[in-house]
């Protein structure tokens, strides 16, 4: 199936990423930015300097800022930064087509998965999700990259997007358990903050690897708790992309942890950034939604405390370890 099936609606640096391979087959590639002076640079220069500066863009994407320039395709990959893909869905004119949600998070203020935030304002389109551990610059680069494609629609919605989106380097997977590959791709933000606060505080290396198996065992806990299946957590879309994500100043949410472990404050940390660190903005509602859920999610609650600036990074890791001693599987967290 040709790429010029896909259009790619979001040019940071995933979305352009995407659009790069998708475009790696000689296809063509229909990419959507807000800025007009992005779109010009993409078009011209064949460069995005300002998200992805690493890659050479293949010829086959074109990029433009009309969003109706889309409404004809059939199958539309959504990389919007979580917190607006509510605004940039409601823009696009009314179709019925497969839309595959690549943002990452949680709204705030409603507690909304983006599948949700989807349903109610495009009703008529068919949802799917696609995550898993994807560094921008690694896809971009041709780099082997395996990734969960949840589909609502199921196997006959697979059928469509599968042949459209796989390429030689990126292999995706099926799965129908939307929720859980949202839920995977949500939660790990968190705990790359709490990661990076583990790296500034010069922790080590067996404190980072306990924090990411405890923070697995609260992605588990709550995802079990909204409906989702303890094998998709465990797998591309949440064990795998949270040990990528927990591991690099590559992840925007490690290095803000970074810099919180470091002294900064999150205001400071988060000043002057072209990217956005989803995991900011999802960690507060996360931590409302496990509350009402009755999960415990002592790591988010961590990640919190320290984004709203209620206590410095040593004492909040000073009272993580000072919780009571507990069995590792106990439910309880």
């Amino acid at each position: 199936m040709n790429a010029t099936v896909v259009g790619v609606i979001g040019a940071g640096a995933w979305g352009t990423a995407l659009a790069q391979a998708l475009a790696g087959d000689d296809g063509e590639v229909l990419l959507w930015a807000r800025e007009p002076a992005l779109v010009e640079e993409i078009n011209r220069d064949r460069r995005n300097g300002l998200y992805l500066p690493s890659a050479t863009l293949a010829p086959g994407i074109r990029a433009t800022s009309d969003l109706s320039a889309l409404a004809a395709l059939p199958a539309l990959l959504m990389v919007v930064p979580a917190q607006f893909l509510a605004s940039v869905v409601a823009a696009l004119p009314e179709g019925e087509r497969d839309l595959v949600l690549c943002s990452k998070g949680i709204e705030a203020g409603t507690g909304r998965l983006m599948t949700d935030v989807v349903a109610e304002i495009a009703p008529a389109d068919r949802i799917a999700v696609l995550s898993g551990p994807t560094f921008a610059h690694e896809v971009a680069a041709g780099l082997p990259t395996a990734v969960t494609l949840a589909c609502g629609g199921g196997e006959a919605q697979w059928d469509r997007l599968a042949p459209a989106i796989a390429r030689p380097t990126l292999r995706p997977y099926y799965s129908d358990d939307l929720t859980g590959a949202e839920i995977g791709g949500a939660v790990k933000n968190v705990l790359a903050i709490a990661c990076g606060v583990v790296e500034g505080l010069n922790l080590g290396q067996n404190a980072r690897a306990a924090l990411i198996a405890r923070g697995h065992a609260e992605m588990l806990r709550f995802g079990l708790a909204r409906g989702a299946r303890a094998e998709t957590i465990s797998g591309l879309c949440g064990l795998g992309d949270l040990v990528l994500t927990c591991s690099s100043t590559s992840s925007r949410n490690f290095s803000l942890g970074l810099a919180l472990g470091k002294g900064l404050t999150a205001v400071e940390a988060l000043s002057g950034k072209n990217s956005v660190a989803e995991g900011a903005a999802t960690a507060p509602v996360l931590a409302e939604l496990a509350r009402r859920e009755g999960v415990q999610m002592p790591i988010v609650d961590a990640v919190c405390r320290l984004l709203a600036g209620e206590a410095p990074a040593g004492v909040v890791v000073a009272d993580l370890l000072a919780r009571p001693l507990r069995a590792e599987q106990e439910h309880a967290g």
